[in-house]
């Protein structure tokens, strides 16, 4: 197990060096609130769906295709979505509603999630996760949008608004401009790919040093309760629920493992874009990131574990 820690922490650390680096430069007068609204605005509205659309781009939906892993994923997040609804519906405040719904359901599958299931399966780990990863992108910013939606407090919540903000999300357009292109396998110029990569490349380091630069202790004090309360049912509750839920409709061996590392991934690093977006926490969104992300290294451990020791996967 100590191999997979190691994973693990291998794909985690560089997370954190860039969190870090975001709380420094904010400490020393390099990044300031301006830089952190223009930068997130960057990334929302060009960086990330061009990121996207390239991750769809480069998955060949014709290989790999596994309709009943692909369909109990679907179903396993909406429903992982309503459970974590229904929880704020009960125990948050409304104006944080929309952030702790997104932070307790959205994982960050195209990084964390890929990358162990590559590392524990190969090939096979990459093919079959990143045809699952088109599904994730589509399903999750879907399901973020309209929850934000919902709860934003710039806009009305009729259900005609809320389409619009779905239909109008650039991380959506992102997602439906590529289909195209990935089923009828479209290649593009290779000066315009190598142009998308540069752009794509700025997407992560961007977006988590304007997360480090918004964390602050008072902050984390003040959102503390709201997301360990999200981060444990991210991390613990949730996974533990989708992967039972596998396990009995019949899944094994490396399908019920990378549904695993899927359910298990820490909280996307998107959400704090689309928080700020749309005029929600974000201090609360970062902060369930960096929690879920720091749970990561011991909860993902401890699963494949389990599952390892019954040999199951």
């Amino acid at each position: 197990m100590f191999a997979i820690f190691s994973q693990v922490l291998g794909i985690t650390a560089p997370v954190f060096a860039m969190l870090f680096l975001g709380v420094l430069l904010k400490r020393l007068g390099q990044i300031d609130a301006a830089f952190i609204n223009t930068a997130t605005a960057l990334v929302f509205n060009v960086s990330m769906p061009v990121m996207l659309f390239l991750a769809i781009l480069h998955a060949d939906l014709r290989t790999a295709l596994q309709p009943a892993l692909l369909g109990y994923f679907v179903l396993a997040t909406v429903t992982g979505f309503l459970l974590a609804w229904g929880w704020a519906l009960w125990r948050c405040p409304r104006a944080e509603r929309g952030v702790y719904v997104q932070g307790a359901f959205r994982g960050n599958n195209g990084i964390i999630g890929l990358a162990l299931a590559t590392s524990l399966y190969g090939d096979y780990g990459l093919s079959v996760g990143g045809v699952l990863g088109g599904v994730v992108i589509l399903s999750y910013n879907s399901l973020a949008a309209l929850v934000l939606a919902v709860y934003n407090p710039n806009a009305k919540a009729s259900a005609w608004s809320i389409g619009k903000s779905i239909l109008r999300n650039p991380l959506i357009l992102g997602v439906l401009a590529a289909l195209p292109f990935a089923y009828w396998q479209v290649h593009l110029p290779a000066w315009l790919t190598t142009s998308g990569e540069y752009l794509a490349q700025l997407t992560l380091p961007l977006a988590l040093i304007c997360i480090g630069a918004t964390l602050s202790l008072a902050a984390l004090r003040e959102s503390g309760a709201l997301a360990l309360s999200a981060s444990l049912m991210k991390m613990v509750w949730l996974p533990l629920l989708a992967s039972l839920g596998a396990f009995l409709c019949g899944f094994r061996g490396a399908e019920l493992g990378i549904l695993f590392l899927f359910f298990a991934s820490p909280t996307a690093a998107a959400s704090f874009v689309m928080a700020k977006a749309a005029g929600g926490n974000h201090q609360l969104a970062a902060a369930i990131i960096v929690i879920t992300t720091l749970a990561a290294a011991i909860t993902t451990n401890i699963g494949l574990f389990v599952l390892q020791w019954g040999g199951w996967i």
